[in-house]
């Protein structure tokens, strides 16, 4: 099972939301890079980032802080937050991006996300966010009426890599991973799924790890790092991914 560690950027900065809330944001640090830097000395090979301005704006804002990250990450990058048009998708992947996460454009434009993903094969993540149960959209700030089994269905014969499931009323609280709906999500598609949200300790890894075999390719973590709660190379040796030198 892969770690992603995750950087939310906001005005250039490491911040990290609670419940997605943007006047709730707990500064990390003002030099991504020299924190992605860091991740992959801890043995990290995959990384999670996330515009959370252009996750609001609809369009990329902080693109100069995302290139000094894949300059300073050796790794798998995937990258989130108001991607919305074929030439961003185009444009990241060319810099270097591994894989492209989107959200929003996947309910309001779901042909955009099949196009995507057929000119981008497995490089393309279905965000599925969602507040008890229903999809949320425009960087959480909007719920809609479609329940995420149903959104997963959407993309099954699409060609993307992944489905990453947020439950947004434990993000960046600490209170635990949502397991339970992460792994039914997982059981109900085809998609590999990656799970996020109120990771808090090593115990919500090693929950998750036996239900690889049920789909759940991934679990992404920020706030537990940044405080200490979780130690990245203890999580990584559990889920069995430590990079190789």
């Amino acid at each position: 099972m892969i770690v992603f560690p995750a950087i939310d950027l906001k005005a250039g900065q490491v911040v990290r939301l609670a419940e997605g809330d943007m006047n709730r944001a707990t500064v990390y640090g003002d030099d991504p890079a020299a924190q992605a830097a860091l991740f992959a000395q801890s043995g990290a090979s995959h990384l999670h980032v996330v515009d959370l301005d252009g996750a609001f704006a609809g369009e990329s804002r902080n693109r100069a802080a995302v290139e000094a990250i894949v300059g300073r990450f050796p790794g798998s990058i995937q990258l989130g937050g108001g991607i919305r048009d074929a030439k961003a998708v185009e444009g990241w992947i060319a810099l270097g991006v591994a894989r492209i996460v989107i959200g929003t454009a996947a309910l309001t434009d779901p042909e955009f996300v099949r196009a995507m993903a057929r000119a981008f094969p497995n490089q393309i993540v279905v965000a599925v966010d969602a507040r008890d149960g229903m999809v949320a959209t425009a960087g959480w700030a909007e719920v809609s009426d479609v329940p995420v089994a149903e959104m997963a269905k959407r993309f099954e014969d699409a060609g993307v890599a992944a489905l990453l499931f947020t439950d947004i009323g434990r993000d960046g609280l600490l209170k635990g991973c949502n397991v339970e709906a992460t792994v039914e999500l997982a059981r109900s598609t085809d998609l590999p799924v990656i799970a996020s949200g109120g990771v808090a300790w090593i115990a919500d890894i090693e929950q998750l790890v036996p239900h690889e075999k049920d789909g759940i390719e991934g679990v992404i973590t920020g706030r537990a790092l940044y405080d200490g709660r979780l130690d990245l190379a203890e999580a990584l040796q559990v889920a069995g991914r430590v990079a190789q030198p």
